[in-house]
Parts: C-alpha cells; structure tokens; sequence
C-alpha cells in the first residue's frame, strides 16, 4: 500500500509541475485563434464592414462601432492573454465577445457553433482558474502582494 501511494504522489507532484505549462499552452492556443481572426479582418476592412452590416446582426451598436471593437478585441486581448496580463478580466471579455458572436450571427453552421462552444469552455480556464505561474499576473501578485 505504501508503494501506491508513494507512486501516487510522484504523479501528482509530475501533473503539479506541468500544470504551469498547460495553462500557457492554453493560452496561447486561445489567443491564436482569436489573434489571426483580428488579423482576417483588418487585413479584409472592406468585407468586414460588409459582414458587420449584412450579415451579423450585432445587437444595439451601429455596426461600424461593432466591426471596430471586434478588431480591437481580437488583437488586443489575445495579446494580454499571451502575456498573462489582467487574464481574468481577458478570458471573460473574450467569452461574452465569443458569446455576442454566435448570438449575432444567425446563419453560423453547426460546425462554427461548435468550434465556438470549444472556445468557450478553453476561455473558462483562465477565467476561474488565472494565468498560471508562467505571467506578469502570477510576477505582479508574487512582486507586490496584497
């Protein structure tokens, strides 16, 4: 029985050292995605502005307004999340920017709808569990502590 459970803490203390990793990985995989759609649309202003007006049905903003602040959102944020700067208030920014997406454009194909869904559930992870030991978060907090 001792050797189970000294077995099992050396499994812990593995996962334990490379949860850091995997929350940078997780990051950076969610920044990617959202990063290179930012750059799709201000690479393409003309068609976004299009699909901003005709196509999405983003809900009280004009749609020049909604086309600039998704251009924001997509190279500003992923840019934080990568850095691990204010990564909370980023992963949430980020779900209801995901959320207003798929709530705004009505004719996304089920295969779109799950990849966002997927996007969600990666964005709760920095969002209730932080950057992780790899951040300015994690360096801000250890720096200046409460």
């Amino acid at each position: 029985m001792a050797a189970i459970i000294q077995l099992y803490r050396k499994i812990l203390c593995l996962l334990n050292c490379g949860a850091p990793i995997a929350d940078l990985l997780v990051r950076l995989w969610i920044a990617n995605v959202f990063w290179k759609s930012g750059l799709t649309k201000i690479a393409n202003i003309d068609t976004t502005m299009y699909l901003f007006e005709y196509e999405y049905a983003v809900p009280i903003v004009p749609f020049e307004l909604a086309a600039y602040m998704a251009i924001f959102a997509e190279l500003v944020f992923p840019v934080l999340l990568v850095l691990g700067l204010a990564t909370r208030a980023t992963a949430g920014a980020l779900f209801i920017f995901n959320a207003m997406a798929v709530i705004s454009y009505p004719s996304l194909n089920p295969a779109g709808i799950v990849q966002h869904q997927v996007w969600g559930i990666m964005l709760l992870i920095p969002l209730f569990h932080g950057a992780g030991a790899i951040s300015l978060d994690h360096f801000i907090n250890k720096r200046f502590p409460k």
